[in-house]
């Protein structure tokens, strides 16, 4: 059973990780408060008590339009952090988790992005977390960074959940139609990495796009949800509308859809179509009584 090192574990991405991992870890699962990120020495001191033989960063500055007023935290987190987890993990020879984000890209072309795509992210978040990447890579060690998309959960605060919220207040959602992705939950996340923590020590470290199989638009993932919670949720009016009707701080890359053909080809990992993975965790807003 290898010693993993779990930091951001009390978020949506950490909290099934944490229910994946712990029944085939010997698993040290930290929150931000006992971990936080924007500390450098806590975050070294953490590894070195640990031990472990893989660590993993669940932890992350993702509120996307906060970030274009509060760059410094968002680069302390998302940039700098990465790279001393990634020198500590170097230096204990370990391996390194970490995640990234399909906003790398711009969104300037049809089809899916590739590895080997040039990155040019439009955003302050999707900036931080490629210097984030880059530190990674020139710390020299043993690194996996997994960019996933539209990441959401039955918990934290996400798009599932905002729909959700909002549609408790109003009777009628305007909903952006012409930006494209995948909608990933964590536990398909959770679920694929656990399937590739097994063959690290001999898979070749490097980027890897890791998100649920499909795409669609933001509005056609708001009827997804609406659909699934008919009856359990009020279902408001869905107005589809253009990315210039919506303004916001930051800017969104028009088409965000990741080639997962290298994570398949390398370690057989592929997940489930997005409209399956949502019906699970609709199940889990069901049962839980949303």
């Amino acid at each position: 059973m290898p010693r993993i090192l779990l930091l951001g574990a009390k978020g949506q991405l950490g909290v099934e990780l944490e229910k994946v991992l712990a029944p085939e870890s010997d698993l040290i699962a930290l929150s931000r408060r006992e971990v936080d990120l924007a500390d450098g020495n806590a975050m070294r001191m953490a590894v070195r008590r640990a031990q472990p033989e893989i660590v993993i960063n669940a932890a992350a500055y993702t509120a996307v339009d906060r970030a274009e007023s509060e760059s410094a935290i968002a680069r302390t987190i998302n940039a700098i952090a990465p790279g001393i987890l990634a020198e500590e993990t170097a230096r204990a020879d370990a391996a390194l988790i970490h995640f990234s984000t399909d906003y790398v890209f711009d969104g300037s072309r049809e089809g899916a992005w590739t590895e080997s795509d040039k990155p040019a992210p439009l955003n302050i978040y999707g900036k931080t977390k490629l210097e984030g990447e880059r530190a990674i890579e020139a710390a020299g060690g043993r690194y996996f960074i997994f960019r996933t998309s539209w990441v959401y959960a039955a918990r934290g605060t996400n798009f599932l959940r905002t729909m959700v919220r909002l549609a408790r207040e109003r009777k009628q959602l305007s909903i952006v139609n012409d930006q494209v992705g995948a909608p990933t939950s964590a536990g398909e996340l959770a679920r694929a990495v656990s399937e590739a923590i097994p063959q690290i020590d001999a898979a070749q470290p490097g980027v890897y796009h890791m998100t649920c199989h499909g795409q669609t638009s933001w509005f056609g993932f708001a009827q997804a949800i609406f659909a699934g919670l008919r009856g359990v949720v009020p279902a408001p009016e869905l107005i589809p509308i253009a990315t210039e009707q919506y303004p916001t701080p930051a800017q969104r890359p028009r088409n965000s859809v990741l080639d997962c053909g290298k994570l398949e080809r390398a370690m057989g990992i592929r997940l489930l179509p997005w409209q399956e993975a949502l019906a699970t965790v609709i199940e889990e807003l069901r049962a839980g009584g949303v």
